[in-house]
């Protein structure tokens, strides 16, 4: 593990966005980190592509969504 030097602008926003999706400021950087990541390995994905490959990747089965 190491340190990682990131902007006091973006440090703020990884808080305020922490406390939304109720993680921890350093969970709510790696997520970004993350999902970052497999964006510019796999362009063509959408977000919503990348979360559910990951959703299935770690064999978590939700429930589908209530219909309108």
């Amino acid at each position: 593990m190491g340190i990682v030097k990131i902007a006091d602008d973006l440090h703020e926003e990884a808080r305020r966005a922490s406390s939304v999706m109720c993680r921890s400021i350093n969970a709510q950087a790696e997520f970004w980190m993350k999902i970052g990541m497999l964006a510019e390995t796999n362009p063509t994905l959408s977000f919503n592509d990348i979360v559910q490959a990951q959703i299935a990747a770690a064999n978590l089965h939700l429930a589908d969504a209530p219909t309108a």
